[in-house]
């Protein structure tokens, strides 16, 4: 049975989108995936047009509630934004909860003059998703051996 892991943001919309579709494009083999949200905001625009230059479709993603979810017990949530940290909800069974804060891209938006200006930030977020999600199978390892080690 594959290890479920759930990309857990504020509005679903953004980064835990990004996050979702890096992991199924780089990961999927190796786990279930799935992305939640405390709120629901819509999927972002930008964060489709981005993905998408980088050849990952998020284009069929919706903006879910953690309730919305055909599965409640995960193996592993992956916070990755700070309000979704500080109100993570308590999930059953052995979730192991990681925390990784990614700046937000529409905030950083918010003052381009262009599409094209308010692009490099969602661009940079998405880079910066893609090499943390090529690393978590590694940093999983090494913290499913540090807690058998105790």
């Amino acid at each position: 049975m594959k290890q479920m892991i759930l990309f857990l943001c504020t509005g679903n919309s953004c980064r835990s989108q990004m996050a979702e579709g890096w992991a199924r494009h780089l990961l999927g083999g190796r786990f279930d995936i799935y992305s939640a949200g405390i709120e629901k905001h819509g999927l972002n625009p930008l964060a489709v047009k981005v993905m998408a230059e980088a050849g990952v479709d998020i284009s069929g993603h919706s903006s879910k509630l953690i309730e919305e979810l055909p599965v409640r017990e995960f193996d592993y949530v992956v916070t990755v934004c700070d309000n979704a940290h500080e109100s993570c909800p308590i999930f059953p069974g052995q979730a192991v909860v990681i925390h990784h804060s990614f700046a937000d891209p529409p905030r950083l938006a918010a003052d381009s003059a262009t599409e094209a200006d308010a692009l490099v930030h969602y661009r940079r977020v998405r880079d910066e998703i893609q090499a943390f999600v090529k690393s978590l199978p590694a940093t999983l390892k090494n913290m499913e051996f540090n807690y058998g080690q105790t």
